[in-house]
């Protein structure tokens, strides 16, 4: 355990991939213990970090923002609780993009997190602290969230295997809001065989999150010929780089050679995913992020004796300026005589993507994504 603290608390100097470490690490209680020692802990010993918006009892929780600086979580989240259930060891929490907004984890209140294969370059984001704790074997696993691919493009940027669950497989009771609709925590590890175990043990419906829905774990069949592959022309027409075409395509022959099935699909509306997201984020985020006034848990900067407007603004004044800047395009999309125009249509084609997705599913397993 003094390695795992040494390795932590160098980590936090030179690559900032956690903001809180636990000198005594958080294991199984007693309880716990008596469980595991008859073979019910399937996560016993595994060394486990978290990003910093998803809440463990007594330990800070910043979502990367100054706003919430000094906030200790008072309960649990439901993923943290099976995980503990399940045996794993909680080492402390990682940096991310405030409130999770960003690709680079450079937009932390706490310092940008450095890639551990290149530390001038960035983790991606915005669990770029969960990834690169991960890459640089600081721990065996650790948890993030995925908005608008903030698992799995750090995943990618950092060598390492990530999981977006899908949107219900997951409570989402402790993570701190960005968008409701959009959020899902899923896990990193080195390997796909430790994501699955971390994912197996923390999926499942949850009666405090009314998105969840009736879902066992199940392992894949390994057997290959049973599997449909789609290619979606839509996404195969995209400007993309060649490299990463080259080696998408790599994995197709190679789910071919093993006898996977693979079939041309086609997904109409997928091209207009991004230009929706750009308006549902911000929308969600602006009425998430409302909460933050200055009056209830968060941070507060001024004086009981300020007017209310005052202590709104000066608390507000704490945000980032890419929180900021969300928060002003997603009021915008949300305010009268631009709903319409913005936030609902692109719910409309959010349905739309859910649609086309149904249908394609009914043709095949998986669909190839970029």
């Amino acid at each position: 355990m003094s390695k795992l603290k040494t390795e932590t608390q160098n980590s936090k100097i030179e690559l900032n991939a956690f903001l809180h470490t636990e000198l005594e690490p958080i294991v199984p209680s007693p309880l716990d213990s008596q469980a595991l020692a008859q073979g019910d802990g399937e996560l016993k010993g595994l060394k486990l970090a978290i990003k910093d918006n998803i809440l463990v009892k007594d330990w800070p929780a910043t979502a990367g923002s100054k706003i919430l600086e000094g906030f200790i979580a008072p309960y649990d989240a439901t993923v943290i609780k099976k995980l503990k259930e399940a045996g794993a060891t909680l080492i402390g929490k990682t940096n991310l993009d405030e409130f999770g907004m960003g690709s680079s984890t450079e937009n932390s209140a706490f310092g940008p997190t450095k890639n551990p294969w290149d530390p001038k370059r960035v983790p991606g984001g915005s669990s770029g602290g969960s990834a690169a704790a991960v890459a640089a074997d600081l721990c065996d696993a650790s948890l993030g969230s995925d908005t608008g691919g903030s698992i799995r493009q750090p995943a990618a940027f950092c060598g390492i295997t990530g999981l977006k669950p899908t949107y219900g497989s997951v409570s989402r009771y402790g993570l701190i809001a960005l968008a409701s609709s959009l959020d899902v925590i899923g896990p990193f590890a080195r390997d796909a065989e430790t994501v699955e175990r971390v994912f197996a043990a923390m999926s499942g419906e949850d009666n405090k999150d009314q998105t969840t829905f009736n879902y066992t774990y199940k392992p894949v069949d390994a057997d290959l010929s049973k599997l449909k592959v789609g290619l979606p022309k839509e996404l195969w027409e995209l400007e993309i780089d060649p490299e990463i075409k080259s080696a998408v395509r790599s994995v197709v022959d190679w789910l071919s050679s093993k006898g996977a099935k693979i079939i041309d699909v086609s997904l109409p509306s997928v091209v207009y995913a991004l230009p929706a997201y750009y308006v549902i984020l911000p929308a969600e985020c602006s009425a998430n992020l409302s909460r933050y006034d200055g009056i209830r848990y968060q941070r507060s900067v001024t004086k009981d004796s300020q007017k209310l407007i005052e202590r709104y603004m000066d608390t507000r004044a704490l945000f980032g300026s890419e929180v900021k800047r969300r928060i002003l395009i997603g009021t915008f999309a949300l305010s009268v005589g631009h709903y319409d125009a913005y936030y609902q249509t692109a719910v409309n084609v959010k349905d739309k993507i859910t649609s086309d997705h149904e249908r394609v599913f009914k043709e095949v397993d998986s669909p190839v994504r970029f």
